[in-house]
């Protein structure tokens, strides 16, 4: 209608030029508009005489330069308000127009003002560049041409213009610059050509601008085709993986438009290649079906990974191995795609924000080499993504301590890769993958298994000192976790790869020793470990080898290179510089390890026989050999007063590293104190030789009883005075020395407590044997307090690492004076546990601690003194467990020490006094709730790191000593199930005949009920494997252990109890624990059964969600009257309680009825009983009604599986009484999450307490333990679902597409310019959706992602701050981005609705109305707007009247109206149907 009225206008106007300048005064925006489309007919009329193409093109060249510039500056930053918008959009329309007639001149004259006006930096910058945007396609001048290309690029790559400035460039000023073959060259060399690219981003924008030159839809060749640029291929694969997601989607824009073309034109194309892996991109009219048929493949796959539900992108996962049978060629055995655009997927998978497809690719890409025979691809060695084995675990069924998944597959992918790369390119792909490894932080899972399949790679000599330092870089990655066993295992493994990759001969033997130096001897390298051995070997077999190597001259040609190395690293220590009086430091701690270090590894590698046999001692030869130096130096300590200093401490330094790296404990000396530290570090090595050597009787040397006579007697915590020539030093120096005297007197002060340890232990009455005079047990006790003050004395100054020996006695002095001192001995527990919990962090040294603190504050006396009092020091007892069942929680492992101890000294004491085995039991029921938590002890685990740390650590301990790691790091049995494992094998070994047995057993009982009623109490309904079920069912499986071991009158007491449990509403695995319980009581003492059957009589309201409990027990009836001799009554009363539940109107009490039914009636048969002959018809045919059903519905289905359950068609409840099927089997079947299930072998490996010979509840039948949980669930899902690896390919899957091969070209510059930015494929449409009405973010979210899917031409809301809402986000995935968004506010309504009727739109309102049309009958004009309503109220009455007509949707059911968010996007959608069928029609 308005082309029609423009040209109506022009017939009848006379002069064009005169019409032009009639419209433009004065110029509001609707003469605007109507001169645009004025000029827009006048470009597209036909030929004109000279004279009026002039007078036409002077009119043009006015309004262009009079009119249209100016109002490009008005509109200029569109902050002005829609009418500056409408007048900026009529002016850019215009101007194009003008240009359009005028040619050249006015375009080479717009050009100029604009790149003046940018070069200026004004603020006009948007209008400058709509400018050049109008003029670019018609300039000609090659100086101009070039002028504007270099702006637009210079805009583009500047990153402080920002993306707005970059967006406007691409919308507008790069398409115009495209139609203009000389300025696309330019830009093309500018983006794609020699020099610097700009970054992704800001390229894939411009490239995507350019889209319709460089890729064009139509016929015609491009002026420079992209599809034959290496670089354009390389930036769309960088797009791909990008990070932004516009990025990734201009990425895939780019190449389908590529692949639509290529597929199109069918003709023969190929990129020339820039690397040896050939062509990026080709094309062969021969091949065009299979090359469509990889490349869609390829789209759909990078398309639907951008979603992240993983039901959606998992069916396209297989389709992954159609891609490598399409890119790999069977008869020459090459790569017919480029093998980088198969990284392009895996790293996509690699960086996706969801961690399962993460997993996927992962597993997917090592499996490339082990299920596919594919070429050779340097492109393969990008292994990023391996980092997230960080988030691998056990696979569903695999064992505890088995080596993840992903951990096995890295192995064999990294072997099969190296070993498959030529020769000449392993040492540079393996220096790369390590030097990888050090670029990011890593925790401990991940580290280890990349350096374990470091290891595995079969010996090759291609590292040389490159990557001996990548490796060293890599153990300092190490460091940084608290794993300590993770951490040691990663370092040996780095210590293999090193032996396994080095070249030798490209390394020196310093090179080696500094290297060895980054291993730590606590966690990894230790001198009786088969790793030292190896590394012995190693450098035995590789001896001269070493580049570098040191001279040796003819008279040593008998000695190996690794000998002489050390003489001279020994004798180049221990030499002192003439002059040291200006240093003041302490000798270099790093220095004396790398000598102390390579000295022993030299004398082990003269002599490795005697390394294990003999650990302690070198030969005479080996001794003479290298400590000869050494030995000159110490032989001058107390007789050459002019010894340097340094040299001294140099020495004594060495003699300690060389002792703890033997395993020896020995004390730093210093100066004039040698004589003091070297006699307490001697008796310190006497006293731990005497406690590891008890069968030697060393305590009988004379020289002992001057040990004792001593510790009896001397100052304890006595420090050494600080080195005189320290103390004359200056500030600085004298820090820094104090720091490491510092450890040299807390060595000291520790090596004390040691030999008090020593002789505290061994002589408890030592005090006694050496006073004189008056009474010896008041001296023996002052004698006590006076050690215990300087106990805690010590705690205060010695730092955390040296308080064991301190806390070991403190066990002895403690139980004699918790009486008498309580306060001080309370004082001890405090400070005790104050260190324990500022250790809870420093895992090398925690563990010790802990196991020395336990021992402490859980000695038996200790215990029984506090319970004998029940004093403030009980009080504190009990709160220190609970503490420790805090940390446990966080700390896995801490529990099991304490509960180990705990149990093993009051089950198994190490004394014989029968007195005192009966006083070590009772502390067992006096702190009872160690027992109780240990019984139900337990964490709700989640699919994190803590997981899989601790399955890790299962799998490293389980290597054994072929780990060095397990040798040298202290192992606890860490994994949570040994905690219940303890309690319940404690338990095993109690004694029912025993009262103090008997008595600790009812309270734990007792105790387990009362806890398990909590947990009910707590919440009536609980979900499956949440902490309160696994809870309930760790206490019912301790209640069902102990069973066996209670009396007749306890089990009477507690029997209501256990059957107010079946009341309530349990989960499936604690149901059937209950019911065997009851089953088990019931068979035990049939007496019983009067109060079972009054478990029946409660009323329906209280039975309907636990009746099938107690008919489930009715089912194993014949158990329970095994032992009874008179069965008829018994089974009368259970006829008849039974048949009364088979009428039920509840069809599961009825399926368990008929279960319990059909189970008594072949009993009361059995019998042939007359009794019960009247009552056969009745139940023959109930019975037999039951087994006929006929069709496939859901009654017969369900009563088949309900026999098949293994409770009642498997499962006996004596027969399989075991451990096995309480804690393994029975959660297992009932489909308890795996954290619980305890195998048996946990049970058998756990020998801290070992189990009587005669116990038999070990292990679960074979036709029960055989069972699967599918056997027997009923599971609604079918067994027809996909293997959860994915290996077979899903017939049909979700396709996401961007439908830009059906967008219409459009050179119309009154799009917004969003929508130009965006164009990524959107239709233009005419639909405009009102929702300024609607105020909930969640609708306009869902509104604003629906109406760009469907192509709307933008969405009006009441306010933009909508747009920054969250939950709108959420709801819109990013859709903001691509649609237009107006700001209407509701009170402004009315005057939009009335502007846009005047524009020609039709006003739709989505209400019911007394007028309103069917949804399904009404015809959509081309040009609509959809006004929605309200959420509450719809549209309200005073804005009906300004609607041309209403629509509603029909409906059919009760509800009155849909939600706002559905009714429009119903609405919507008919208007994209019908306006889809129309161009159809058209077309």
């Amino acid at each position: 209608m308005e082309v029609v009225l423009a040209d109506a206008l022009l017939a009848r106007g006379g002069d064009p030029g005169e019409l032009l300048r009639a419209v433009c005064a004065p110029l509001s925006a609707d003469r605007a508009e109507a001169l645009r489309l004025l000029l827009q007919r006048l470009a597209a009329g036909g030929p004109r005489g000279e004279a009026e193409s002039e007078a036409l093109r002077r009119a043009a060249w006015e309004v262009a330069l009079e009119r249209c510039r100016p109002l490009l500056r008005l509109g200029d930053g569109a902050a002005g308000g829609a009418e500056r918008l409408r007048l900026g959009r009529a002016a850019r329309g215009a101007l194009r127009h003008c240009v359009q007639l005028c040619g050249a001149p006015l375009a080479a004259r717009l050009a100029r003002d604009a790149l003046a006006e940018l070069a200026g930096g004004g603020p006009g910058a948007e209008a400058a560049v709509e400018a050049l945007a109008a003029a670019a396609p018609r300039l000609e001048e090659p100086a101009l041409v070039a002028r504007c290309a270099a702006v637009a690029l210079a805009l583009v790559r500047e990153e402080s213009e920002g993306e707005a400035a970059a967006a406007l460039v691409a919308g507008r000023l790069l398409p115009a610059l495209g139609g203009n073959g000389l300025a696309l060259g330019r830009v093309w060399d500018g983006l794609l050509g020699g020099g610097p690219a700009p970054r992704a981003g800001r390229a894939l924008l411009a490239l995507s601008a350019l889209a319709d030159a460089l890729l064009p839809r139509g016929p015609g060749a491009a002026a420079a085709d992209a599809r034959l640029c290496p670089r354009f291929w390389r930036l769309v694969q960088e797009g791909l993986t990008e990070r932004d997601g516009l990025c990734r989607k201009r990425a895939r824009y780019l190449l389908k438009r590529a692949v639509d073309l290529s597929g199109g034109q069918a003709a023969c194309l190929r990129c020339p290649p820039d690397d040896t892996e050939g062509p990026l991109f080709w094309w062969s009219a021969e091949e065009n079906e299979k090359l469509l048929q990889f490349w869609e493949t390829y789209i759909l796959i990078m398309e639907t990974l951008e979603e992240n539900q993983i039901h959606v992108i998992k069916p396209v996962l297989p389709k992954l191995n159609s891609l490598y049978e399409l890119a790999i060629s069977g008869k020459e055995g090459c790569w017919l795609f480029h093998p980088s655009w198969h990284m392009c997927i895996y790293k996509r998978m690699f960086e996706s924000e969801n961690k399962t497809l993460t997993k996927e690719g992962v597993l997917h890409f090592l499996e490339l080499y082990e299920t596919k025979h594919l070429p050779n691809s340097l492109g393969f060695s990008e292994v990023r993504g391996l980092v997230f084995l960080a988030r691998s675990s056990r696979t569903p069924g695999q064992l505890m301590g088995a080596c993840p998944p992903l951990g096995m597959r890295l192995q064999k992918f990294l072997t099969t890769y190296v070993m498959l790369l030529p020769e000449e390119e392993k040492g540079g792909f393996l220096l790369k993958f390590i030097q990888k490894m050090t670029n990011r932080h890593w925790c401990a899972v991940p580290i280890l298994f990349l350096s374990m399949a470091l290891a595995y790679i079969p010996t090759c000599k291609v590292l040389g000192t490159d990557g001996l330092h990548a490796l060293r870089d890599v153990l300092q990655c190490t460091m940084i976790t608290h794993q300590i066993l993770l951490r040691g295992a990663a370092q040996c493994y780095l210590l293999q790869t090193a032996m396994h990759l080095t070249d030798v001969e490209r390394v020196s033997l310093p090179e080696v020793a500094s290297f060895l130096l980054s291993l730590r001897p606590e966690e990894s390298l230790r001198r009786d470990t088969v790793l030292w051995m190896e590394l012995c070997s190693w450098l035995q077999v590789n001896d001269r080898c070493f580049g570098k190597s040191v001279c040796s001259d003819f008279e040593h040609q008998e000695i190996s290179s690794l000998c002489l190395y050390v003489r001279g690293l020994v004798g180049e220590y221990l030499k002192t510089p003439a002059s040291e009086g200006e240093n003041c430091f302490m000798p270099d701690w790093f220095e004396a390890k790398l000598v102390a270090t390579m000295l022993l590894l030299a004398a082990d590698y003269e002599l490795p026989c005697l390394t294990f046999l003999s650990p302690f001692f070198l030969s005479p030869d080996t001794q003479r050999a290298f400590l000869n130096p050494l030995l000159d130096v110490l032989m001058k300590l107390g007789s050459n007063a002019y010894i340097p200093t340094l040299k001294t401490d140099k020495s004594l330094q060495l003699l300690l590293k060389l002792l703890q790296t033997r395993s020896l404990k020995c004390s730093n000396t210093q100066d004039e104190q040698v004589k003091k530290v070297t006699s307490i570090a001697s008796l310190t090595v006497v006293c731990e030789l005497m406690d590891r050597k008890p069968e030697a009787h060393l305590e009988d040397l004379p020289s002992v009883d001057a040990l004792k006579r001593f510790t009896a007697f001397s100052q304890f915590n006595e420090v050494l005075k600080k080195p005189s020539y320290i103390e004359e030093k200056s500030g600085l120096c004298e820090e820094t020395s104090s720091q490491g005297w510092g450890r040299i007197v807390a060595r000291y002060v520790r090596d004390q407590w040691i030999c008090l340890r020593f002789v505290l232990n061994k002589f408890p009455t030592l005090a006694q044997e050496y006073e004189e005079g008056t009474s010896e047990l008041s001296l023996t006790a002052k004698r006590s307090r006076e050690i215990l003050e300087s106990a805690l004395e010590a705690l205060t100054i010695l730092p955390s690492d040296q308080v064991l020996p301190v806390f070991d006695c403190m066990r002895v002095l403690v139980p004699k004076l918790l009486n008498s001192l309580e306060c001080l001995c309370i004082e001890a527990f405090d400070l005790a546990w104050k260190i324990i919990s500022s250790l809870s962090n420093t895992q090398l040294i925690f563990w010790s601690n802990l196991k020395a603190f336990v021992r402490f504050i859980f000695d038996n006396e200790v215990l029984a003194a506090a319970a004998s009092a029940k004093g403030q020091a009980y009080a504190k007892i009990k709160e220190i467990i609970l503490k420790l069942i805090d940390m446990s929680t966080t700390k896995t492992g801490v529990f099991n020490v304490v509960l180990s101890h705990c149990c093993q000294s009051w089950i198994l004491p190490t004394f014989d006094n029968r007195s005192a085995v009966r006083n070590a039991f009772l502390n067992a029921g006096n702190y009872c709730e160690l027992i109780t938590e240990g019984c139900v002890f337990g964490t709700v685990f989640r699919r994190d790191q803590r997981r899989l740390i601790q399955d890790v650590h299962a799998f490293i301990e389980n290597l054994g000593e072929k780990c060095a790691a397990n040798v040298v790091t202290e192992s606890t049995n860490r994994d949570d199930h040994y905690v219940r494992i303890c309690a319940i094998k404690f338990l095993c070994l109690l004694d029912g005949s025993n009262i103090l047995h008997k008595s600790f057993m009812e309270d734990i009982v007792i105790k387990l009920l009362e806890k398990d009623e909590l947990v009910s109490r707590s919440r009536t309904r609980y979900y499956a494997n949440s902490l309160q079920h696994r809870i309930k069912n760790r206490v019912w499986q301790t209640l069902l252990v102990l069973l066996p071991k209670l009396d007749q009158k306890f089990l009477c007491g507690i029997l209501d109890k256990v059957f107010q449990a079946g009341f309530g509403n349990n989960q499936a695995s604690v149901k059937y624990f209950i019911e065997w319980i009851v089953i088990l009581s019931l068979h035990k003492y049939p007496q019983f059964l009067n109060k079972f059957w009054d478990c029946f009589c409660y009323d329906e309201e209280k039975l309907k969600t636990s009746i099938c409990t107690f008919l489930s027990v009715l089912s194993h009836f014949d158990t329970i009257l095994q032992n009874t001799s008179e069965k008829k009554p018994i089974l009368k009363k259970a006829l008849l309680v039974v048949l009364q539940w088979c009428f039920n109107h509840n069809f599961s009490v009825r399926l368990y009825a008929l279960v319990a039914l059909k189970k008594i009636w072949a009993m009361c048969r059995m019998l042939d009983v007359e009794e019960f002959e009247a009552l056969t018809p009745v139940i023959e045919s109930s019975l037999q009604q039951v087994e006929n059903m006929h069709g496939t519905g859901n009654a017969r289905r369900n009563w088949q599986r309900i026999q098949d359950h293994f409770f009642f068609a498997t499962f006996h409840p004596l027969e399989d009484y075991s451990l096995e099927t309480i804690f393994y089997t029975l959660p297992r079947l009932s489909e308890v999450a795996e954290d619980e299930w305890i195998s048996l072998c946990k049970f058998e490996r756990f020998t801290d307490i070992p189990l009587p010979p005669a116990f038999q509840w070990y292990r679960s039948r074979a036709e029960l333990l055989d069972l699967k949980p599918s056997d027997w669930s009923q599971q609604d899902t079918g067994s027809s679902s996909v293997d959860a690896d994915g290996q077979t390919e899903w017939t049909d899957v979700q396709k996401k597409i961007i439908p830009w091969k059906h967008s219409t070209p459009s050179s119309d510059l009154e799009m917004v310019l969003q929508d130009r930015a965006a164009k990524l494929g959107k239709s233009n449409s005419r639909l405009i959706v009102v929702a300024s009405l609607i105020d909930k973010p969640t609708n306009l979210g869902g509104l604003c992602r629906t109406s760009e899917i469907f192509g709307a031409s933008a969405l009006v809301v009441g306010s933009l701050h909508y747009v920054q809402d969250k939950q709108f986000q959420h709801l819109s995935v990013s859709a903001e981005q691509w649609l237009p968004l107006v700001e209407v506010k509701p009170s402004q309504l009315v005057d939009y609705l009335q502007q846009k009727k005047t524009e020609g739109y039709t006003a739709i309102g989505v209400e019911q109305t007394a007028k309103s049309y069917d949804l399904t009958e009404y015809c959509f004009p081309e040009k609509s707007l959809l006004l929605l309503g309200n959420e509450h109220e719809g549209i309200p009455a005073n804005l009906i009247h300004h609607l041309d007509v209403c629509v509603e949707i029909p409906q059919q059911g009760i509800i009155r109206s849909l939600n706002v968010h559905v009714s429009g996007a119903l609405l919507i959608w008919e208007y994209t149907r019908q306006q889809v069928i129309k161009h159809k029609q058209q077309k």
